[in-house]
């Protein structure tokens, strides 16, 4: 199995999100991780999709299925090493006097960001690739998470060009 990352360009339309995950259910496909959010546009919004494929065929298999539906502009696969792909955390980890340094310290290591302090805890903002962040909540673990709230992946092409740029669609 192989991570596949997907970026596809829809249409600002109610029930585009339950067509497409409903399109992955129906074929037995799990999706990792996903984030929609608005582009530039108002009239359309982007949606990052990472999923487990077997290989290539059902990727493509996966991009024919969501190139029929009426709502989708534009599908371009995130190749490893050609996009930039990040995720954000938001942890809450518990803390007293003796630990919150440590913490801190922990946080200002992995280039976080404290959001919250509070008597008995801290939230940390952390951004950066899967590994980053895996790696950081292991360090912070043995003190504790409290709560936890992990976004999905999002990822742009690096270079010039843009998903919207007027060329054949995948």
């Amino acid at each position: 199995m192989t991570i596949t990352t997907l970026s596809v360009l829809v249409q600002n339309n109610p029930g585009v999100l339950a067509r497409i995950a409903g399109l992955f259910a129906r074929r037995g496909f799990n999706i990792e991780s996903l984030s929609v959010g608005p582009t530039e546009r108002e009239d359309t919004s982007r949606m990052t999709i990472v999923a487990d494929t077997p290989d290539e065929a059902t990727v493509e298999q996966i991009t024919k299925q969501l190139n029929k539906l009426v709502e989708v502009i534009k599908i371009i696969e995130m190749e490893k090493g050609l996009a930039v792909r990040r995720e954000l955390i938001l942890v809450k980890i518990k803390t007293d006097a003796s630990t919150r340094g440590d913490v801190l310290s922990l946080a200002d290591t992995f280039r976080g960001k404290v959001v919250d302090v509070a008597a008995e805890s801290v939230i940390v903002e952390v951004t950066g690739k899967y590994g980053k962040i895996q790696a950081f909540l292991e360090m912070v673990a043995p003190y504790g998470i409290t709560e936890l709230v992990q976004s999905g992946s999002v990822a742009l092409a690096r270079g010039s060009k843009s998903i919207t740029d007027k060329q054949k669609a995948s």
